[in-house]
This record gives C-alpha cells, sequence and structure tokens, in this order.
C-alpha cells in the first residue's frame, strides 16, 4: 500500500514521499506528515534476528514507498557503514535500572547522526527521481546537534550547498568549534545575535519567502531542509525506536508483543514523534514520557493543553533542548484533531500572532499516551553525579534531563514497565558541564584537558569527532543579526 505525504495546513494537498522530502516545508508552512501510517507486518521476532540496516530496511520501505527497494537499501548503506564507531550503531546498554539507547556512536557523537547521515542520500535520490536540475541548498537552523550533523552529512555532495545558522551565545564550546571548523566547499555557518527560536523563525520565513524563491531559481537553486521538519528526517528516526524493542526481545529482557517505555528528553519534539509513528506502526509502546530543561513548554503543554511561549527563554546545560517553539508537535496537534488542517492551522495561526493557543477537551484526552515533566539544572547534576557513583556509567546533560525525569515518573505512578531511554548525546560533546557535574572542582581546567579527564574517569575512548577539533582552524566566523538573515543567504549564493 502506498503512502502519500500531506501538509499540516492543508489536507487536500499530496504527494509522494520523494517529493515530500525535497521540499521540506509545505508552501503553506505546515510540515508533511503521512496520510495513512501501515502496519510494520513483520513477526516481531524475526525482526530481532536482523541488525540495524536490516531493520531499517523494514520500517522505512514501509514509509517511503516510492523508493525501489534498490534505493533504498544504497541509501542505508551508504549511511550506516564505517562512520560509526559500532557495528550495532545504536547499542543498548543497561544501566541503573533503565535500558540506555546510545544514539551517539555516528561521527558528530549525537543522535542527529542517526537520522541526517541518511538524509543526503534520501535527498540526492530523490532529487534524480524527480529530475531535479537546481542545486539544493540545505537551510538549517540548529540548536547545537542538528548543524554538525547535517554540515558533515552533505558536506561536498555534489549538488548541494549548506548554510546553517546557530545562536552564537547558545551553544556549547565543543558544539561551536565542530561547526566553525567544519571543511567543505559548499558549506557556509553563521552564528546569529539571537537564540534557536530566532534562527528557527528565521529559516522557516525564508522558506515562505516566494521573492527569494524566485531570486534562487533565476540561478539554478532550490531550498530543502535537514531540520526535523524535513519527514527525510523523522522516518530514519523511527527504525532506533523499532531496534531497541527487538533488541530487548533478543536478550530476553521481554517478549515479543510486551510492552515498553520510552523516554525521550525533548526540544523541537521530533525525537519523541518519531516514537509515537512507530507506536502507531504496531511497536507496543505504553507510555511516552517527554523530558524537558527548565524551559519546560512541553511539561506546561501536556499538564494544562495551554501551549504557550511567552516566557523566559533560559540557557541551560542541555542546549539542544533550548526551544520555545516545538516545530514537530504540530504534527501531532494535526493527528489529535482529526487530521483536521483548518483546526492545525487556526491553532498555529494563534501561535505565530499571539505566542499560544489552547487544544480542545477532546484533543487533550487524545495525549493521554504521553507523561510530561522536566529537570532542573541542580536536578539534571545531581543524576550526572549519582549514576556515575553507582553504575560507573557516564552520561551527557541532555540524556541526564531524561533519567531524572524517568525517576520522577517511577515516584508518581510505580510503573516499572521495562523501559528505554533514548541517550542522545556523548558526554564528550557537554563535557564541561559533565565533570563539573560529577565535581566541582573541575571547573579550573580547560576544555580539552576536561576530554583528558573524562577519558580516564569513564574508560571510553575519545571519539574520533573530538580528537579531529583539539587543532583544527576555524573556517567559518560569520555572524549576524537575526534581522539579517536573509541578507546573508543572498550574499553566500550570489544573488
Amino acid at each position: 500500500m502506498s503512502v502519500m505525504y500531506k501538509s499540516t495546513r492543508n489536507s487536500n494537498e499530496k504527494m509522494n514521499a520523494s517529493e515530500a522530502i525535497l521540499k521540506g516545508l509545505s508552501d503553506d508552512g505546515g510540515l508533511y506528515v503521512p496520510d495513512n501510517i501501515p502496519e510494520l507486518d513483520v513477526d516481531l521476532n524475526e525482526l530481532a534476528k536482523m541488525d540495524y540496516r536490516q531493520v531499517a530496511f523494514e520500517v522505512m520501505s514501509r514509509m517511503l514507498t516510492d523508493f525501489t527497494p534498490e534505493e533504498l537499501m544504497h541509501c542505508i548503506d551508504s549511511a550506516y557503514d564505517k562512520k560509526f564507531d559500532t557495528p550495532l550503531i545504536a547499542p543498548l546498554v543497561k544501566k541503573a535500572g533503565a535500558n540506555y539507547l546510545e544514539l551517539f556512536h555516528g561521527s558528530t557523537i549525537a543522535f542527529k547522526d542517526m537520522a541526517l547521515s541518511i538524509l543526503p542520500y534520501l535527498l540526492v535520490t530523490s532529487a534524480k527521481k524527480n529530475n531535479v536540475t537546481n542545486e539544493i541548498v540545505i537551510l538549517t537552523a540548529t540548536s547545537g546537534d542538528t548543524g554538525k550533523a547535517a554540515l558533515a552529512g552533505f558536506a561536498d555532495v555534489p549538488g548541494t550547498k549548506i548554510i546553517v545558522f546557530y545562536p552564537k551565545n547558545g551553544v556549547s564550546p565543543i558544539q561551536e568549534k565542530q561547526m566553525v571548523t567544519q571543511k567543505g566547499a559548499n558549506t557556509s555557518v553563521v552564528g546569529i545575535i539571537g537564540n534557536f527560536d530566532d534562527a528557527q523563525t528565521g529559516v522557516k520565513n525564508m522558506f515562505n519567502d516566494k521573492t527569494l524563491a524566485a531570486d534562487m531559481n533565476g540561478k539554478g537553486y532550490q531550498f530543502s531542509s535537514a531540520n526535523s521538519i524535513n519527514i527525510g528526517r523523522l522516518v530514519p528516526q523511527m527504525v532506533y525506536y523499532v531496534y531497541a524493542y527487538t533488541r530487548l526481545v533478543a536478550n530476553g529482557d521481554i517478549k515479543a508483543g510486551d510492552k515498553i517505555n520510552v523516554v525521550v528528553p525533548t526540544g523541537n519534539f521530533g525525537n519523541i514523534l518519531a516514537a509515537y509513528y512507530a507506536k502507531e506502526m504496531g511497536l507496543p509502546i505504553a507510555k511516552f514520557i517527554c523530558a524537558s530543561n527548565e524551559n519546560k513548554v512541553l511539561y506546561d503543554f501536556f499538564e494544562t493543553g495551554v501551549y504557550d511561549k511567552n516566557r523566559e527563554f533560559i540557557l541551560t546545560t542541555s542546549p539542544s533542548m533550548d526551544i520555545l517553539i516545538s516545530s514537530n508537535l504540530e504534527r501531532l496537534i494535526y493527528r489529535i484533531a482529526g487530521d483536521d488542517s483548518d483546526k492545525n492551522t487556526e491553532l498555529m495561526k494563534a501561535l505565530g500572532s499571539n505566542g499560544k493557543y489552547e487544544i480542545t477537551p477532546d484533543m487533550k484526552a487524545k495525549l493521554s499516551e504521553f507523561y510530561g515533566n522536566y529537570a532542573s539544572e541542580e536536578e539534571t547534576a545531581a543524576t550526572i553525579k549519582r549514576v556515575y557513583e553507582s553504575d560507573g556509567y557516564i552520561m551527557d546533560t541532555h540524556t541526564a534531563v531524561a533519567a531524572t525525569v524517568y525517576e520522577k515518573y517511577k515516584t508518581a505512578t510505580k510503573d516499572e514497565t521495562p523501559t528505554v531511554i533514548a541517550s542522545t548525546a556523548s558526554p564528550y560533546k557537554f563535557t564541561r558541564s559533565v565533570m563539573e557535574a560529577i565535581d566541582p572542582a573541575y571547573a579550573k581546567q580547560s576544555d580539552f584537558e576536561l576530554v583528558d579527564e573524562l577519558n580516564k574517569l569513564s574508560g571510553v575512548k575519545i571519539p574520533q569527532a573530538i580528537e579531529d577539533i583539539r587543532s583544527a582552524k576555524v573556517l567559518h566566523d560569520t555572524v549576524c543579526d537575526k534581522s539579517e538573515m536573509e541578507s546573508v543567504v543572498r550574499n553566500i549564493l550570489g544573488l
């Protein structure tokens, strides 16, 4: 059965997967969603015998139905190769009473690699399938991790350029160094004076700018996105939840058909939405535990049914979650509105004009599978220290937010369902915050001294991604005000 994609703001417009991947964002500002989510009609015990690439094919072939098996396998094999430092791709590690799904074994040591390793291949294949002759310009906003993962994925890919905007003072030192040292003749990195929401809004505005699109087309360019607004990012993320479940089956921790919970540290809502889509496909998930940091807009939403971004923006030690506009939530809103694009459009307009919206009681009732909570900065640091002392396992700040919220969930519900926690970044990516959580005395040391200390404490090899930036030269030093983003893009493209 074929799956078509439609906009959350216009259910009448339908296109196939390759067209939706190419466009990234619909012309009406909506996000592409599947018109149906097919059943994963492979026995879970059979999936438990497969490796990551094989599971990826089973999941993605059902969602991306206009790709031939050969095209899809080429994309999968090209993505999940030696770029990952383990043949397992996403190992499941049992520590401190939970199963940590380590999603950071790719080339930029964050979970974004799981999807951004394959997106360039999906995009280039989509362009060929649709006879696109324009050069594809990947335009992306990042809160830290998407940027580097996208840059690494698209660097020197023929027929593409990539422009990444990030909040100049809103990412970790290592995240910034990873981006500004990126090689590749087709890469551009720009810091903005503003926060991630400003960067994301600026990018969305450029996508919706018809004059800019016409000027680009005249020069042989067209935009696409590497953000999780692109359905080509979301579908590959569904894979690792299916894979994690089948590892629990393979390890004898659960029987096929038993339910699990998933805990996801959440900013833009794409990662947890992928788990929700996996459940829609038939994966037995009981609860989606949505973990926020002190920017707890999602926690407040699940509590009250009101989404309200009108609040102080807080810079935390888990910067990839420092987000007040969770773009992918729109896909869930559309779903619980009964696939009503008019209702969804009305709510998104309210968000744009008033910074808030309220869902109906009927819609809120459909969110019963979700549990939201948040972790303070102090709680996050305490969790890092506690799990290190109890299990010798060192986690990054985002994973610690998830682990903290999981403990709150268990205390509140006494639920002992086997649980998978999405571990979204290597502790080496947030070395200073992690080491200072373990012992404040580490504050005196430099970032790279702390890398070596973390190596001693954890016994985990220093990732190549960190070694590569120790002495790398800064290649990108452009900084602009949030109001100047379009003129910077025009300048880069010579418009």
